[in-house]
């Protein structure tokens, strides 16, 4: 787990930073997600930013019977700050999340959501403000399609331009912004704020010289050594 004090200070960073940072300590894909993007309570637009541990949901193919299934419901489990990530079969293009769901995640104060899927009900979503990120939305529910299985497990991530598998893990750092959507691995937390922290200040420096006229060649020659 990453420390309180460490936690906090990786708040005010964007995906953008911490997905630099998390490149150059050789995570993969620098923790990037690739195809989730934010839909509520904007699209991709606004100062919305959530960051918590990760709440995993696994889903499976409603057809499968030798899959477990979990003692209630699964958004009965959502922890409060956490970050609820769900992981939906690929090949399905009904929703496995919708606005009763994250009316009850809301009210158990989590952060939001991310979906590896689909969603729908996006005007609801949008009036209780709720952030929600997923792959699209649709106008079908999970009745018949997909049900939950476990919860809290390891679950993996694969889109057709990361086709080896990114491993979320329960409580590993949610951080998702209208850029995108990165994971944290709470190992490596402590470095990746060490990066970002001194990455700001280049960055700082950097723009004040482009604002001044200065050529971004040179500029990033001096400051990006």
């Amino acid at each position: 787990m990453a420390s309180e004090k460490v936690f906090n200070a990786l708040k005010r960073f964007s995906t953008c930073d911490i997905g630099d940072a998390l490149v150059k300590l050789n995570v993969p894909y620098g923790g990037y997600l690739h195809g989730l993007k934010m839909f509520s309570p904007l699209q991709q637009a606004g100062e919305t930013k959530i960051f918590g541990p990760a709440y995993t949901v696994q889903l499976v193919d409603a057809t499968n019977t030798s899959a477990p299934k979990p003692a209630g419901h699964f958004a009965d489990s959502i922890e409060k700050d956490s970050v609820v990530f769900i992981s939906q079969p690929k090949g399905f293009y009904s929703a496995c999340w919708g606005g009763l769901m994250s009316t009850r995640a809301k009210y158990l104060g989590a952060k939001g959501v991310v979906i590896d899927g689909c969603f729908r009900d996006i005007n609801e979503h949008r009036e209780m403000e709720f952030p929600l990120f997923a792959k699209t939305s649709s106008s079908l529910g999970n009745n018949t399609f997909t049900r939950a299985s476990a919860l809290n497990v390891p679950v993996e991530f694969t889109s057709p331009e990361q086709i080896r598998p990114c491993t979320i893990h329960p409580g590993d750092l949610i951080v998702a912004d209208a850029d995108g959507v990165v994971v944290i691995p709470p190992s490596k937390a402590e470095e990746c704020l060490g990066i970002c922290e001194e990455r700001a200040k280049i960055d700082e420096l950097t723009m004040e010289a482009l604002r001044k006229g200065e050529e971004m060649g040179a500029t990033l020659a001096r400051l990006r050594k």
